[in-house]
């Protein structure tokens, strides 16, 4: 089992003072601790070189579990050891940066009396504000810490998912402003917009795609770290889950309504402009006849006429208000 000696943690940042009298090889690790009742949650957020090279010093986990670690495109999925579990899990995170949803992994180190959390990407605030909860509340730490090291995962697993929902509440309002949208004939922007929740939708079911069968994997497992009367918890986690994947079919079926829905709508209106179009020049064209006709270099009837002239207009004018009136009738203007 591997040892779990207490660090010496960092809260906070240093002084400018300490910051130059401290070479950069002295940096201590960015390790945070929590515990109660004889069981410890170490936090290590995004991990550097040295954070990971303090953790191998002190616990003798699995070659490929570090390499994992250090790993920025690793899989979800669960490994058991004799001594411990090792997990790796994805959630959606929004990237303000190129304002898009980006996978965050979270590394999971498990044991009977110790747990250690490593995500490997900003943006888990479910995980910051529990782990800030136990740093700060004495009560927070007797109701979780007391019941093992598989509540303390189920808590993190299950906020973190829940953190989920307000994701997809904010794409199904966009797709909800969208439809508004396409029944009042919106306007031509609402590809773009349809685009961009096609992505999101594209995005957040790529990340819970594969971790559908870890959760399951994990609900299976679960007993060696959690009392039986407490099994339940898990099963809620892979409803959770599945809610989750509902909603997204859900969502993908719509935008694909959607995406329907606009090409009838521009097709329509493409189908109008070509109608006034060619209306407009069935209208023009014996309109011109006749004007190419009599402007002609060639003798005709009632050259230099002015008479003439005025009933060739007379002639045009009415030609016009009769197509015109003909094509309202068939409702091509």
């Amino acid at each position: 089992m591997p040892s779990l000696p207490k660090p010496r943690l960092r809260r906070g940042p240093r002084s400018r003072t300490d910051a130059h009298a401290a070479p950069a090889s002295a940096v201590e690790p960015r390790v945070e601790e929590v515990a109660h009742g004889g069981v410890r949650w170490l936090n290590i957020a995004q991990p550097g070189p040295g954070d990971q090279a303090w953790l191998e010093e002190r616990f003798e986990f699995h070659p490929l579990a570090y390499e994992d670690v250090r790993s920025r495109n690793q899989r979800p999925k669960i490994d058991e050891y004799p001594d411990y579990v090792f997990i790796v899990l994805h959630f959606p995170v929004f990237d303000k940066a190129v304002g898009r949803l980006n996978a965050a992994e979270l590394d999971v180190f498990l044991g009977p009396d110790f747990i250690i959390t490593l995500p490997n990407a900003p943006g888990l605030q479910a995980l910051e504000y529990l782990y800030e909860r136990c740093r700060t509340s004495e009560e927070t730490r007797e109701q979780l810490f007391s019941k093992g090291t598989g509540y303390l995962l189920y808590k993190i697993v299950d906020d973190s998912i829940d953190g989920c929902f307000p994701m997809l509440r904010k794409m199904g309002n966009k797709l909800d402003k969208i439809e508004e949208e396409l029944h009042r004939g919106g306007p031509e922007g609402l590809v773009r917009d349809i685009s961009n929740v096609k992505q999101e939708t594209i995005n957040f079911r790529s990340i819970v795609r594969p971790q559908r069968v870890v959760l399951r994997d994990l609900e299976r497992t679960k007993h060696r770290y959690l009392a039986q009367d407490l099994e339940l918890y898990f099963d809620d986690i892979v409803d959770a889950s599945e809610r989750i994947w509902d909603m997204l079919e859900t969502y993908k079926e719509k935008v694909e309504a959607l995406e329907d829905t606009n090409e009838s709508v521009l097709s329509h209106r493409t189908n109008d402009a070509l109608r006034a179009l060619t209306s407009i020049s069935l209208i023009l064209l014996p309109l011109t006849l006749i004007a190419s006709v009599f402007g002609m270099n060639v003798q005709v009837p009632g050259e230099g006429s002015l008479g003439a002239f005025w009933l060739v207009i007379a002639g045009m004018v009415v030609i016009l208000v009769a197509l015109v009136a003909y094509f309202r009738k068939q409702k091509f203007l």
